[in-house]
């Protein structure tokens, strides 16, 4: 019923979430970037605020003191003492700014990663539309927000309005306390409120976090048809998939019903794998594998074999190394001659036929029975045809 009714019930797909990631639709939260930006700026005043002080110390007193000459601004000198004002100012604040810049930046990165988008800034009609502004406010998500924004203002207001009415007995001493004393005491409150307002913000930035992971997935939820649809347009339709598959297939047989019957010898694991072997000295340097295959196709081969009187020997280490080492149409490998000219040569025996010389490069046919010492293994069983 909820797929006829196309209710969004299935987690969106990768493709999904990348489509919308190059779209900019992530999920992010303004409150977590916030606090990160807001405690780099507690680091950056921490560790250069006394720095910062003298700057604008020294550019004050730049600008208030009279000039070295004696004579007040003029219409002729308050050009170059705007220009310099400018340059102390810039110098000042550039840094700051710079740093405030890459801190903010570092808040997004952490939560989304380098992800760059124009979609979110192109110009877009509906946004526009009166009606859809008003029900983006007035709207569920625009409630839920607002609601959302009003309970983190009280929570705050309310830590501290604790944390500074703890402090309230110490900070009624200042009238009676020296500069420096004083001072402290300030600073030690204003440490103690920027602390726990830190806190509890990241506290609340990592909450809105989870939600809005939780709130960007289930925008992109999918109905069953738009995964089905997605599958198919990624994979193609299934049925031409399927008719692809039968056409290699019915090449692939058609291939073998050709290699099969003019093999010498087909050398099998006996069950799983099944590989031809032809050689041919007027055209070959070495016996070639002409067919071969796994399982179903193993089976194939060795049923093409028989029906065409093809002899199968069962060698089970040499089928695997025939068919994982050498590509169809492709000569054997030198460290197969031995092995397979050992097969061969039987073969030609059994049915009658004079062995064929592999010339070198390629393998030499077995000794036969009585050979001096040194000769190679027994002679292959053969397999029933």
């Amino acid at each position: 019923m909820g797929d006829d009714m196309g209710e969004r019930t299935e987690a969106p797909t990768s493709k999904r979430l990348m489509d919308a990631r190059q779209k900019g639709q992530v999920p992010k939260s303004t409150d977590l970037a916030g606090v990160i930006t807001l405690f780099g700026g507690v680091l950056m005043v921490a560790l250069f605020g006394g720095m910062l002080i003298e700057l604008f110390e020294a550019n004050m007193k730049h600008m208030l003191n009279p000039p070295p000459d004696g004579e007040w601004l003029t219409t002729d000198t308050i050009a170059p003492t705007a220009k310099r004002a400018f340059g102390l100012g810039a110098k000042t604040m550039i840094p700051v700014l710079a740093l405030a810049a890459a801190v903010g930046l570092f808040g997004q990165i952490v939560q989304v990663g380098f992800n760059i988008s124009a979609e979110p800034i192109r110009p877009k009609l509906d946004k526009l539309n009166p009606i859809a502004g008003v029900k983006r406010v007035f709207g569920k998500k625009g409630l839920i927000k607002t609601a959302m924004s009003t309970l983190k203002l009280v929570v705050v207001l309310v830590v501290a309005y604790l944390v500074i009415t703890s402090q309230v007995e110490r900070l009624s001493l200042l009238p009676v306390m020296t500069v420096n004393g004083a001072m402290s005491s300030v600073i030690h409150a204003l440490i103690i409120l920027i602390a726990w307002l830190l806190a509890l913000l990241l506290a609340i930035a990592l909450a809105d976090f989870i939600y809005q992971r939780w709130q960007h997935n289930d925008d992109l939820k999918m109905t069953k048809q738009e995964v089905k649809d997605e599958r198919r347009s990624m994979d193609g339709d299934p049925q031409i998939k399927g008719k692809r598959m039968e056409m290699a297939r019915q090449f692939i047989n058609q291939r073998m019903g050709q290699a099969v019957p003019e093999a010498d010898v087909i050398i099998t694991n006996p069950t799983h794998f099944s590989v031809a072997i032809k050689y041919d000295t007027e055209n070959m340097k070495a016996p070639k594998v002409t067919a071969k295959g796994v399982d179903e196709l193993a089976l194939r081969i060795r049923q093409l074999a028989r029906s065409n009187d093809v002899p199968i020997v069962e060698r089970p280490p040499l089928a695997r190394a025939l068919y994982w080492g050498i590509d169809v149409g492709t000569e054997i490998s030198p460290e197969h001659y031995e092995a397979v000219a050992e097969i061969l040569a039987y073969v030609y025996r059994i049915d009658g036929r004079m062995p064929k010389r592999l010339d070198q490069p390629g393998p030499q046919p077995a000794p036969q029975p009585g050979s001096p010492a040194g000769a190679t293994s027994t002679q292959p069983e053969l397999a029933s045809v």
